[in-house]
């Protein structure tokens, strides 16, 4: 398919409640929307990047950056076969997996308009619903968390994460897990501990604990090797795992048991499914995890989760558990038994509010050959 023309969106959008982790508070969301024009049709994607450099290096300024000048002059006017195609054209580009991964979405909801598939059979997914869970940023207690906690499992979620940090971690844990006995829990770090620090959690273990995520740095993963070798909770890898290398690493150092794969940070779905499908053959559990996306990353999780080795509750949480008002018109909800339905329209199977994205958005660019 020939790339005619390749739109971007600089977006801020206020979220229900401010949403805090280990590596700081948000309050508002921003990312990058991208929106790719071929024969009259127009697919789109969405960079998860955000306004700071938390998560990893990646920001929203830079993502657009490295599409502008780098992603786009590689597509533009040329003619992109799938996305195997696409990511031999950006190989040269290191890193910037988050940027990457926006324009591929993009690149598959456009195939899947001209094909007229869904993204769910073009990935090669087989569920019509996908279990889910939600995520739990810090709070001002531990008292305030399991209140918190509690509103989730009354509104229907039956897995739930908590974020935690140094200080912020056994107690928190405990009091979630002494007001639910049988709640499916599990504890997020996002690399705040070093593997000296990290003694601090042993207590989890007591805990049932689904699993542990991302205690340690990203490039810790010999030293997940070793925290995982002191626990008997699984321990799960997120952030060190940015590309189906990495994954090979971590199963080969026996450094995690279980995979959080997010298609962002991995440079895109083609990357994902290529991680799901190692981890199936060794029967290692996958799961999806989340960067708090408007309705266009939502469905293009659903659709990767639905892949038969995600056998593990997503964080692909209800629309409203983020957003009063979304980009797109499909509201996303949650069903009674802790699922949300996969988008079976063509592409993403999501239609753009166009009123929405322009009271969202902060600049806008096209550009073409």
């Amino acid at each position: 398919m020939k790339i005619d023309s390749l739109t971007l969106y600089h977006l801020r959008m206020p979220l229900v409640a401010p949403f805090e982790t280990s590596f700081g508070r948000e309050v508002d969301r921003e990312c990058v929307i991208i929106a790719i024009q071929s024969d009259l049709l127009t697919g789109y994607g969405e960079c998860v990047a955000t306004r700071d450099p938390g998560y990893n290096y990646e920001t929203a300024i830079t993502a657009w950056h490295i599409i502008k000048d780098f992603i786009a002059p590689q597509i533009l006017g040329k003619d992109i076969r799938d996305a195997v195609d696409f990511q031999r054209r950006v190989a040269g580009i290191r890193g910037h997996h988050l940027a990457k991964a926006g324009v591929e979405m993009a690149l598959w909801d456009l195939t899947g308009k001209r094909t007229g598939k869904s993204l769910r059979d073009l990935l090669g997914g087989k569920r019509e619903r996908v279990s889910v869970g939600v995520s739990v940023g810090l709070q001002e207690s531990p008292e305030a968390l399991a209140r918190t906690v509690t509103g989730y499992v009354e509104g229907g979620y039956a897995r739930v994460k908590i974020k935690i940090k140094p200080g912020r971690d056994v107690g928190d844990a405990s009091a979630v897990r002494k007001a639910f006995p049988n709640l499916r829990l599990q504890v997020d770090a996002n690399s705040a501990y070093s593997l000296e620090s990290s003694k601090a959690l042993k207590p989890l273990d007591d805990l049932n604990l689904l699993l542990i995520e991302q205690p340690l740095h990203e490039d810790d993963i010999w030293d997940h090797h070793k925290l995982q070798e002191q626990f008997r909770t699984p321990i799960c890898l997120d952030e060190s795992i940015e590309t189906p290398r990495h994954a090979r690493y971590a199963l080969e150092m026996k450094a995690c048991r279980i995979i959080n794969i997010k298609a962002g940070r991995v440079s895109g779905l083609s990357q994902a499914v290529e991680i799901h499908d190692y981890c199936s053959a060794r029967n290692v559990p996958v799961w999806c995890g989340g960067m708090l996306e408007t309705g266009i990353g939502r469905a293009s999780n659903l659709a990767l989760a639905s892949l038969p080795g995600f056998t593990l509750p997503g964080d692909i949480s209800a629309s409203d558990r983020y957003y009063k008002r979304d980009i797109t018109r499909e509201r996303f909800t949650l069903n009674k038994d802790s699922t949300i339905d996969v988008p079976r329209g063509i592409g993403l199977g999501v239609t753009i509010d166009e009123e929405a994205l322009g009271s969202f958005t902060l600049t806008r660019l096209k550009l073409k050959p």
